[in-house]
Parts: structure tokens; sequence; C-alpha cells
């Protein structure tokens, strides 16, 4: 039995929670999606949600923007991004993988954090911002839809 993103997505409207706090709860999550704390995303999310009394299935759901199939392209952007506001330019490292130490493993990942930071922080805050605007607009559309239906018609 697969994770269907369609699904939850939908299972997210029918909450009983306002567009608001469900929209909020969304951005928050793809902020953390965003974020470099990687490998620290369900700790987050679940202190965020028991700190602000938000949804913890909205709040999970939406870090899975972030997964094995999306992390490298998405944290790859980030790092570019990062360069980018930082006027740097980074070249993709040459790695010896066979001679790589630990202390060797700083030196190769060094140029490259604080563009990373950079870049997890502004490009999730901008995902997160546009994602919240989405998902408050979707609720409301189909909550709209659902009372619309349910409303019974006289027939003339």
């Amino acid at each position: 039995m697969g994770f269907n993103f369609r699904d939850r997505i939908r299972s997210i409207f029918q909450l009983h929670d306002t567009p608001h706090r469900l929209a909020l709860a969304f951005a928050i999550g793809v902020f953390i999606a965003f974020s470099p704390t990687f490998g620290l995303h369900l700790i987050t999310c679940l202190l965020v949600a028991w700190a602000f009394r938000l949804n913890k299935l909205v709040l999970i759901t939406a870090t899975f923007i972030n997964n094995p199939w999306t992390i490298v392209p998405l944290y790859g952007f980030c790092i570019w991004f990062g360069s980018k506001l930082m006027g740097r330019e980074i070249a993709m490292p040459q790695i010896a993988w066979n001679e790589l130490t630990l202390s060797g493993t700083y030196e190769v990942i060094q140029p490259y954090f604080w563009p990373f930071v950079m870049g997890t922080l502004v490009a999730g805050s901008i995902a997160a911002v546009i994602s919240y605007g989405l998902i408050y607009w979707l609720v409301v559309r189909y909550r709209a839809a659902e009372k619309k239906e349910g409303e019974i018609t006289p027939h003339e």
C-alpha cells in the first residue's frame, strides 16, 4: 500500500479546521521540507505542531515534497540559488570518494555550507508563502463546492 499525495491533500480539505490554520500548517510544513535540517524534518514537524497546536497530518504531508526522489534536485537548486544570492560562483566538486576522510569531507562541504543554508531558507520562505495562498484558496474552493453540492434544490 503506497502513499498517494493527491488523496492526502484531499483529506486535508476535509479536516475540521479553518482554511487559515490548514494553509498555515501546510506552509510551515513546506518551509520545513526546504530547511537545512536534513534528517530532522519529522521531529521538527511534531514539535511545531505541538507548540502551535497545528495539525500534524498537514505539516507532515507538506514535508513530503522533500523525499528520496526530490531531495537531490531540491537541495541542488537551493545550493545554486544560495550561491547566486550570495554572489558566489560555485563549481561542482571533484571528489575522490575512495580517499575521502572526515576532515576531507569538511573541506569539500565547507564552500557549499552557507549557500546551502541561505538557499534553503530563502527558497523555503518563498515556497511557504506560495503554498499558503494556494492551499487556502483550494480549501475555500473545495468547501464551497461541497456545500453547494450538499444543498437540496427544489425541482419545479
